[in-house]
């Protein structure tokens, strides 16, 4: 029988998931609070501009990933720096840091830090169906966005006259923030671990490196999770409600249906 080996290296196998480093919360200009969705309009246009090249880019990378079972280099790298570019933005557009995102990928200054390791090896079946696989994710991820900007004017209002983001909401917003990063991730193929973490980490589940990693949520912060699903669910429904129309027939049309068949139908 074939004795172990004691002085073999140690494989480490744990599943690796985009990490998201974010300070704690601190003291925030109240001016710059007031005004941060006016102050964040030219990074709006830029990232916009980006998501276009980004697509370009993942359909590119989509390919290569069928063929060599992982994302060209290229591509794995300029994601990498749209994701963190992206995240940094949202998290001043969600309150948790002050400090302005700067205008580009490369910002290891900057309070708010992605890490990933873009360039992994990849599952081509999972890669092919990867935009089937990433709905459940997706519609999380889309309730969890509802929700908070349900409650967006009562979290504005709570951090222009505290001048800072409370704990609690400072957990369940970077609890947001960090699904919305790892959804993006997934989606264009730079993990292949699927978006987990809605509710925070396991205490002790990794060293302390900064307030969001681990990111452990108190009992209020999953409270405002909860509640960020609930109202995500009842936006969802109220806006699919107010897209439904149903004429005299009794057939029952949505969304653009509405404004174009209506016309027609007037006109019978």
């Amino acid at each position: 029988m074939e004795q172990p080996r004691w002085d073999a290296p140690v494989v480490d196998r744990t599943e690796f998931r985009p990490a998201l480093d974010i300070p704690p919360p601190d003291r925030q200009n109240r001016l710059t609070v007031l005004l941060r969705l006016l102050l964040l309009i030219p990074q709006f246009v830029v990232l916009w501009l980006l998501s276009i090249v980004a697509f370009v880019v993942a359909v590119i990378g989509w390919f290569g990933a069928l063929v060599t079972g992982r994302l060209p280099r290229f591509a794995a790298e300029w994601l990498a720096g749209y994701v963190g570019y992206d995240t940094r933005v949202y998290a001043s557009m969600l309150l948790v840091v002050d400090r302005y995102p700067p205008f580009r990928f490369a910002a290891p200054d900057h309070p708010v830090r992605v890490e990933l390791r873009p360039g992994e090896p990849l599952n081509r079946l999972a890669v092919f169906f990867r935009l089937l696989l990433v709905i459940p994710a997706a519609i999380v991820q889309g309730l969890l966005q509802a929700g908070w900007w349900t409650l967006s004017l009562i979290h504005w209002l709570i951090v222009l006259v505290l001048g800072r983001m409370p704990q609690a909401l400072f957990e369940a917003t970077a609890a947001v923030l960090r699904y919305r990063m790892r959804f993006q991730a997934y989606l264009l193929m730079l993990t292949s671990t699927y978006p987990k973490g809605v509710f925070g980490d396991p205490p002790n589940s990794e060293p302390q490196r900064s307030a969001t990693r681990p990111l452990v949520l108190t009992g209020a912060a999953k409270a405002l999770v909860v509640i960020y699903l609930v109202l995500g669910l009842f936006s969802s429904a109220a806006g699919s409600a107010s897209d439904q129309w149903t004429d005299e027939d009794g057939t029952t049309y949505t969304g653009d249906v509405i404004s174009t068949l209506a016309p027609l139908r007037a006109g019978t």
